[in-house]
């Protein structure tokens, strides 16, 4: 079961299954793409995804999974990717408070989500050693690129879990909190940035995916950067900015020209 709030410009997003850690079957995957829509029609100016329970997710439901006639494919490459990949797409700030098991899928969406807060005793690594399967989700991409070949075969082949407290040392996600905090740190992160200049966080998020998924050198991306510079002055909120400053007063945006909004501002 997905559930989905917006209050003050801020979607919050749930996955409220706790009696099985939040663990994600087919239909609460197309579930979650429909409230990611739905936010997304609404234009919230920022996101947050969290988990009810003792977890946030513990990945892919596979209570009445028969392996014989399992489509795997089906569900990997017909569900989970195009989610993320939505996810990771959303058209604006995107955060995530995760905590207990973050598992798999689970895992898959907080790859997917902009800035991630884990608890500092959250659960993180590739529990598949036991089960004959692969770490899925985009784990092999972040964990080779944050941590090297060996520490990524060595969570693999062993099955150990990172604690989010070394999870973030290792410099997978953004934070990590004593689990009391993790939520309303998150909370609070995602009010401040449906507060700020949203065209401009948008023109980042689309230069570090460009950094990420195109590897761009430095010289590159300058001068990406200088063009969506460019064309952020034409925005409400670089006028506002810029006013606020000269004024020596705090600025007040609104998210910039969102009706209006242009590929060219996005890179």
């Amino acid at each position: 079961m997905i559930t989905l709030t917006i209050s003050d410009d801020v979607a919050e997003i749930a996955l409220d299954a706790p009696e099985r850690l939040n663990a994600l079957g087919p239909d609460d995957l197309r579930e979650l793409s429909e409230a990611y829509a739905h936010a997304e029609q609404q234009r919230v100016r920022a996101l947050v995804l969290r988990g009810e329970g003792r977890a946030f997710c513990a990945g892919r439901d596979i209570s009445g999974v028969d392996p014989r006639t399992d489509d795997v494919h089906g569900y990997l490459g017909g569900l989970v990717q195009p989610l993320l990949e939505r996810m990771s797409r959303f058209p604006a700030p995107t955060f995530a408070a995760a905590h207990g098991a973050c598992l798999g899928v689970g895992l898959g969406l907080l790859i997917a989500t902009d800035v991630v807060y884990v608890a500092e005793t959250a659960k993180v690594g590739s529990p598949f050693a036991n089960l004959g399967a692969t770490l899925d989700s985009g784990g092999h991409a972040l964990f080779f690129e944050r941590l090297g070949a060996h520490r990524t075969l060595d969570l693999i082949y062993t099955g150990r879990l990172m604690s989010g407290a070394e999870a973030v040392a290792s410099g997978l996600f953004s934070r990590s909190f004593p689990d009391a905090e993790v939520l309303d740190a998150t909370r609070a992160a995602a009010a401040s940035a449906a507060r700020g200049a949203t065209e401009a966080f948008l023109a980042s998020k689309a230069l570090v995916a460009e950094l990420r998924d195109e590897r761009l050198g430095l010289w590159r991306s300058m001068a990406h950067e200088n063009r969506v510079q460019a064309a952020l002055c034409g925005t409400d909120d670089y006028r506002e900015g810029f006013a606020a400053f000269q004024q020596k007063r705090r600025p007040e945006f609104t998210g910039g020209s969102r009706a209006q909004r242009s590929s060219e501002v996005r890179a």
